[in-house]
């Protein structure tokens, strides 16, 4: 049987596909601040929700011990803990779905004998990630459950982050089984990209610091902040300066809403750089749809700053952070193989 074959292919690309859906529901969760709503991790168990009133009683109950219960939602009912409840849980069994979905076939690939030496190591590389992915949802929502009723907004950038690269890094394989040929390789211009590619994930870093430190919900004006200003006084309050960076919301707010014209010009740079070349037909592409998301993701950008991050804008954001990765990925791949 060939080996890396069209089935390799596709058990990538859904987990890829896993991955995106794991990403607009933590986004859901994390908006409608379902994320502390189950306090204690059960691998198998905490597959089953709770049955009958009993259950959903002593899983409320177990809530009410918590600091967002007693500090933020204290007038929940049952019933609106188990609407919290519901998206926390489906986050979790997304989670595992994908963890199944990777290595189950993962071992079949391998005891047939379909898998190359050097895809098995990279796979077993987005193993590690996927647990390691994990382990950073758990030690976020851990962050919540001691004083403060919200998670650590470090530790949100570095389970959102973490879900973004493993995506990337899966997509990556992938594309290197569609894409088995070999060309030369202009260096300088995929130098270009990788410096590109490294913004990004600079500005989804803070995208989620924005998240974590409910960021989004100051200055609600735009192109400039609060009283027309361009950097509003509350930017730089805090002493010393540098706590400004990562830890003030509205140092954050600016550092995000600023670097986003840096993102922007240089995927434009990346853009006019490559017409300038001869491309093959999907490196044409890969540069056309960074140009349309880049554009479509700042529009939404400004559109959850003014309208105050409703819910169905700030998953758009996020789901047109990821579209943005994704096209950036791919252009890095067409001009780097």
């Amino acid at each position: 049987m060939k080996k890396d074959n069209k089935k390799v292919i596709y058990w990538l690309l859904t987990g890829c596909i896993l991955l995106f859906i794991m990403v607009i529901i933590g986004g859901i969760t994390r908006l409608t601040d379902s994320g502390l709503s189950i306090s204690n991790y059960k691998l198998i168990t905490g597959t089953i929700p709770p049955i009958g009133e009993t259950e959903w009683q002593e899983a409320f109950e177990l809530y009410q011990q918590y600091p967002e219960f007693q500090k933020l939602h204290s007038h929940f009912t049952i019933e609106d803990f188990k609407d919290i409840y519901f998206w926390e849980w489906l986050h979790r069994v997304i989670g595992r779905l994908i963890g199944l979905v990777f290595f189950i076939p993962f071992m079949y690939f391998i005891f047939t004998k379909q898998l190359t030496k050097k895809t098995i190591k990279k796979c077993i590389v987005l193993m590690i990630l996927g647990g390691f992915q994990g382990f950073l949802g758990w030690y976020m929502v851990k962050s919540g459950l001691v004083d403060m009723p919200d998670v650590s907004h470090f530790r949100l950038a570095a389970h959102l982050t973490t879900a973004f690269l493993t995506f990337a890094a899966t997509l990556w394989v992938a594309l290197d089984l569609i894409f088995p040929e070999k060309k030369i390789v202009d260096k300088k211009f995929r130098n270009l990209v990788i410096v590109g590619y490294l913004v990004l994930i600079f500005q989804i870093i803070y995208g989620a610091f924005v998240a974590g430190l409910k960021a989004g919900l100051l200055h609600n004006h735009w192109p400039f902040m609060n009283e027309g200003k361009f950097m509003h006084e509350t930017v730089y309050i805090l002493d010393p300066f540098y706590k400004n960076l990562i830890e003030n919301p509205s140092g954050i707010q600016f550092i995000h809403r600023t670097f986003a014209y840096i993102v922007v010009a240089f995927i434009l740079v990346i853009w006019y750089q490559a017409k300038r070349m001869t491309l093959t037909n999907y490196q044409n592409k890969a540069v056309n749809s960074l140009f349309i998301l880049v554009l479509v993701q700042f529009l939404l950008g400004v559109l959850t700053i003014i309208y105050q991050v409703p819910l169905w804008l700030g998953v758009a954001h996020q789901v047109g952070a990821f579209f943005l990765l994704t096209a950036m990925t791919f252009t890095l791949h067409r001009f780097s193989k």
